[in-house]
């Protein structure tokens, strides 16, 4: 018999440890399973201490969620425990999201920290609680599939999916992740947090990454890297230079307010040179692709990856967190994959994720997904690279 985490066993002879963010979506979580009778455990996770920011009203894993997440589970009457993962959270998070900037690319920092510290790390501790299930606040799915497996999915309200910062999730870790929160509205968990009596009922989504409290990621990389704002040359595609930049680190791609240059016509980043210190600029078409080679891939999907058909396999992708899934062709070539966008994407960037699901529909299934090491521009770019391999030497 299985109860409504679909493990065997009754819900009192059930651990579950709940990883709570100090927000409303966790805290629900735990209400839920606590109210069915669940063994419930909160974890709350110390990743970063801002100082003077922890009380700034939109960032998460400070110290006033901390406090938040106590008080939660001190009305649930459940164990609560803080983990210092500052270390860790340093060198597998930010260390990396400070190389990738400094690399020209734009990195999710979110993704990072759910597949090396929430998914990997917490997992690890849960096990070492006894538990069975490590249960999140997520808007996403998982389900039971006809070979046994979990499945991912995304969750009923495409606004609040979350499936996007996800896919790196492994077969291993999803047997034991359970989110309750997937077939939810958030409308409908903020009410659950009324009724039962919960602080943190009205509190504020988190917006900023957790690391940047002030929004402007540029001071956490000088912060930890000073040479990275180094100077150099703001390009248009046809070669010519425009003007002068302060840190390629400052840019990112398909950003058009300020450049810092004058043209006489709409001017947007189309590539950032972090080799030579340059900036390319160039007119919105510029932006314009339909593929991306990916790496550090990871499926989910039913068939082994490396027997992706010759002639590719249909699916669908989301480049970006905030877009609708679109149709695609996965191919495999020379060892690799790539994603040829039917419809095409403006303004993609290397260090973003691409997403795979089995259909554009609501609630699909994750298939997976691969960070972007570059995307094929509609509109080639030769025209700069021949003056500035020229102005380099």
């Amino acid at each position: 018999m299985l109860n409504s985490l679909d493990l065997p066993g009754r819900p009192e002879d059930t651990r579950v440890v709940v990883a709570m963010s100090g927000g409303v979506d966790s805290s629900v979580v735990a209400a839920l399973l606590k109210r069915e009778g669940y063994d419930v455990v909160g974890v709350t996770l110390q990743l970063y201490d801002h100082g003077d920011a922890v009380h700034r009203a939109g960032s998460c894993c400070a110290g006033q969620d901390i406090h938040d997440a106590r008080r939660v589970a001190e009305r649930l009457d459940i164990p609560h425990y803080v983990l210092d993962y500052e270390s860790r959270f340093r060198h597998e998070v930010i260390d990396r999201f400070v190389e990738s900037y400094l690399a020209g690319e734009t990195p999710v920092p979110c993704i990072e920290c759910n597949r090396k510290i929430k998914f990997r790390d917490l997992l690890d501790t849960a096990r070492e609680l006894g538990a069975q299930a490590l249960a999140t606040g997520h808007y996403v799915a998982s389900q039971r599939l006809p070979d046994g497996r979990r499945g991912l999915f995304r969750a009923v309200d495409p606004d609040r999916d979350q499936s996007y910062f996800l896919y790196a999730t492994t077969p291993e870790q999803l047997s034991l992740l359970r989110f309750p929160l997937g077939g939810m509205e958030k409308p409908q968990v903020r009410e659950l947090a009324r009724e039962f009596g919960l602080s943190v009922a009205d509190k504020h989504d988190s917006q900023d990454i957790c690391f940047v409290p002030t929004g402007r990621y540029t001071d956490v990389i000088e912060k930890l890297k000073p040479e990275a704002s180094a100077p150099g040359e703001i390009v248009h595609v046809d070669g010519r230079v425009l003007g002068a930049h302060e840190g390629v680190i400052r840019y990112t791609i398909g950003q058009r307010r300020g450049l810092g240059v004058a043209a006489g016509e709409p001017l947007y980043v189309v590539r950032l040179d972090a080799e030579r210190a340059r900036v390319v600029v160039g007119p919105r078409e510029a932006l314009a692709t339909h593929a991306v080679r990916l790496r550090e891939v990871n499926w989910l999907g039913d068939m082994p990856v490396d027997e992706v058909p010759a002639e590719g396999l249909e699916i669908a992708v989301r480049v970006r967190s905030t877009r609708a899934p679109q149709a695609a062709m996965l191919h495999r070539r020379d060892g690799r994959l790539e994603v040829e966008l039917f419809v095409g994407e403006y303004g993609v960037s290397p260090g973003q994720a691409c997403v795979f699901y089995d259909s554009a529909e609501p609630c699909a299934r994750v298939l997976g997904g691969g960070v972007i090491s570059a995307a094929r521009p509609d509109r080639a770019l030769e025209a700069v690279d021949r003056p500035l391999a020229i102005a380099s030497r």
